[in-house]
């Protein structure tokens, strides 16, 4: 059994400090109060061990199974301690099994679900911790679970056609920057001598020649340190874009792209009007929706928005009005709002707003996708065409000087 320690307080208002063995922080509490003992703090004396420190994720399709299964678990009258462990007992996944003893313990321990959930970020993103957590509040855990599961495998299934359709542009940039990389660097330098001739004989070399010989040059001689450098600065930008000013900043940009601009935007505002529909359909008051709901649509820009709105909403505007003046949100998206506020029918709309906005996101995906692979084989055709070209200048040139 596991091992407690604690700071009490007797009965004449002194401090005591030990440690207790039992089943559960409950279980250590309640012994407490039979010595007649005022809990002050109460912690595990083991320290928990965690053997997925190193940066393995567990598939969000797993964990969409396994929030469906403790959502039938639930369902059919089996008790949330008891349905964890089930699911942790019958998990193959290891990592993802001891998560889930993890949470089980935790819970055991006095947390509420959500807060179990929220210690494995690596695991239960901030969707599915934000669902919860209204689940448990508002008294529908199970079909919040379920709704979190749908959305993670409607991401999942999302993810993987961008991937699928983009295998083979990727594999032509892979290609095309290993082919140009080669020939700058290994092929190139077998014209010094010629072009060195030229210079020689009073012939000036074309610019792009130069240009190509200046690249040759540095990639041979510091071609170790660049890629080091490379190495370093990609490190520092993933630990700056983990902070919320480079998340900001990432996710200010990520809607400025064009094309793709406006599906990050529209995905976002799906995920936002979704999640707020369920949350109003479920009974949850709209301030507090409209906080769960931000935090869950994957952007910082329209989570900052939708917060300002709920200001203003709690000065007693509608929500339609202050969600339209941050610009963030479509005129057509906002009408069908403003018309559901005044037919009392919102959670409902606000659910086929999110429908009719993934069709059009999978459309213009589809679109972007399509125009990707032909733009993908003009600049590898470009840049090598550079490369041929530079180098087939200065003997035409000299070919016509002899002539």
């Amino acid at each position: 059994m596991p091992e407690f320690s604690y700071t009490a307080r007797t009965i004449s208002g002194e401090d005591v400090v030990g440690k207790i063995t039992a089943g559960s922080k409950r279980e250590t509490l309640m012994a407490l109060a039979e010595q007649s003992l005022f809990p002050v703090r109460v912690e595990s004396a083991e320290p928990r061990r965690r053997r997925w420190v190193l940066n393995a994720r567990v598939k969000p399709s797993l964990v969409a199974t396994n929030l469906n299964q403790l959502a039938d678990l639930l369902q059919n009258g089996v008790p949330l301690m008891a349905s964890l462990g089930i699911l942790a007992d019958q998990c193959t996944n290891s990592r993802l099994k001891e998560v889930l003893g993890d949470i089980r313990d935790r819970v055991a321990e006095g947390s509420s679900l959500d807060e179990a959930f929220a210690v494995h970020p690596e695991v239960f993103n901030d969707l599915t911790v934000s669902m919860v957590r209204a689940g448990s509040e508002g008294a529908f855990l199970e079909d919040a679970l379920k709704r979190t599961a749908d959305f993670l495998e409607l991401q999942e299934e999302l993810k993987g056609r961008i991937v699928g359709a983009m295998a083979y542009p990727a594999f032509l940039a892979a290609a095309g920057f290993i082919v140009t990389v080669v020939l700058i660097v290994f092929f190139v330098p077998k014209f010094e001598g010629l072009f060195e001739r030229l210079q020689r004989q009073g012939g000036g070399l074309p610019p792009a020649t130069v240009i190509l010989l200046t690249m040759s040059d540095v990639l041979s001689r510091f071609g170790v340190f660049l890629l080091a450098l490379a190495a370093g600065v990609l490190i520092w930008v993933k630990q700056w874009l983990d902070t919320e000013r480079g998340r900001l900043f990432l996710d200010r940009w990520k809607l400025t792209i064009p094309v793709a601009g406006k599906i990050f935007l529209g995905s976002a505002v799906s995920r936002f009007c979704r999640v707020l529909g369920t949350l109003l359909k479920n009974g949850v008051p709209l301030l507090r929706a409209l906080e769960i709901s931000s935090d869950s649509a994957g952007n910082l820009v329209l989570a900052r928005a939708i917060r300002e709105s709920a200001e203003n909403i709690s000065a007693g505007q509608t929500l339609s009005r202050p969600l339209a003046e941050c610009g963030l949100i479509p005129k057509p998206v906002m009408a069908m709002i403003s018309v559901a506020e005044q037919s009392n029918n919102l959670d409902e709309v606000l659910v086929n707003i999110a429908d009719g906005i993934d069709r059009k996101t999978a459309r213009q995906l589809d679109i972007m996708v399509r125009l990707v692979e032909p733009a993908m084989l003009l600049v590898m055709g470009s840049v090598i065409m550079f490369v041929l070209v530079a180098l087939l200048l200065p003997v035409f040139d000299m070919s016509a000087t002899m002539g």
